[in-house]
Formats: C-alpha cells, structure tokens, sequence
C-alpha cells in the first residue's frame, strides 16, 4: 500500500469516526497525521481486559496479525517476534511493546489468546488481543495486512511485523518469518529504542 494510499484509507476511517473519538491525553500533544492511533480502536487481550489501542502510544511497538487456530504461518510469526526480542538488551526490550492483534474475533477470545501465550512462552511485555469483529478489517487496512477467510475457516494473509514508533507512525516493516532475524528490521527497532 502506497502512502498515498494509506493516508486516504486513512481520511475515511477518520471523517467517519470522528465524533466517537475520545480525546488524546494532553501530555502527549496531537497525533500525528500518519498514527495508525489515529483510528479509533478497541482490543481485548489474553486477560480479558478490553483497553484502547492508542493508551500504548509513548513506547515503540513491532505488531502483527495472526489468529491462534493457524498451525502454519502465524507460529512464525510470534518465533519471528521473539527472535528480535531475543537479539535486544534487557534495557532496550523495557521500551518496547509487542502486539499481536488477532484477525480471527468470532474464536479467539481470552483463553485462546492466553493459550498461545503459554505454548509459544511469551512473557508478560507481549499483548495478544482480539478487536470487534467490525473492526478487523479497518486494523488490517492501516497495517496494510491482506487476509481473506477461506471456506474452511482458516485464513490466507500477510504474515508481517510492523515497527511503529512511539506516537505510532510505521517506520519498518519486515516480512521475512521464522527465528532468522530480518537485519535491517533488527537495526530500525534498536534504532526506535536508542
């Protein structure tokens, strides 16, 4: 997706959701105009607390999309994540925020979020969640995530990690899966965290 592209895909969730907004905290300033947080978003995650996206603006964040029944791609994709977590100081991953939004709401509900937690054994830095059915779409969309659901259930999609930077800009992209690492997406994400 152009950036062209993404920022008028962008307008129209905006004109439209416009009004339902909640204000930005005031210590953080505006949004800038290219923040996915732009978009006005609601995730539950593998505690079952449901909180706005936006509350993780002020720390960089790789996030992903996956859905927790996939057995191919998406495992990848958390091994691609821990990989890059892996290859962090301590102090560097204290300032980073993970997040995997699930493309699959109508069967991945808390436990099946925390389910994926245990078996891929992430720790407690990582989010996985689940936003409202009618948003998905609009996720992917600033994500630039391709996904159709198949008749089986199953879903065909991008398997990537975004890099935003903490007022939620992307900056970086990689969509080389598995535990070798995409160097130059290891190098912005330090670079994010410096």
């Amino acid at each position: 997706m152009t950036r062209a592209v993404f920022s008028l895909f962008l307008a129209m969730f905006l004109v439209g959701a416009a009004a339902a907004a909640t204000p930005v905290e005031p210590t953080h300033g505006r949004l800038p105009t290219d923040s996915i947080y732009q978009l006005p978003i609601s995730l539950t995650d593998q505690h079952g607390k449901t909180f706005d996206w936006r509350t993780r603006r002020g720390q960089p964040q790789i996030v992903g999309m996956f859905y927790t029944s996939c057995r191919y791609i998406c495992p990848l994709i958390v091994e691609s994540g821990k990989a890059v977590d892996r290859s962090l100081t301590p102090a560097q991953r204290a300032k980073l925020g993970i997040l995997l939004i699930s493309m699959d709401p109508a069967r991945d509900d808390p436990a099946a979020l925390m389910a994926v937690v245990k078996e891929r054994k992430v720790d407690g830095r990582w989010t996985l969640a689940t936003p409202k059915p009618a948003d998905v779409r609009s996720v992917a969309g600033v994500l630039d995530i391709q996904y159709r659901q198949l008749s089986d259930g199953e879903f065909n999609h991008t398997s990537a990690l975004i890099l935003l930077d903490k007022d939620g800009r992307i900056v970086a992209r990689t969509e080389r899966m598995g535990s070798k690492l995409d160097p130059e997406f290891l190098e912005a994400v330090k670079a994010q965290l410096d």
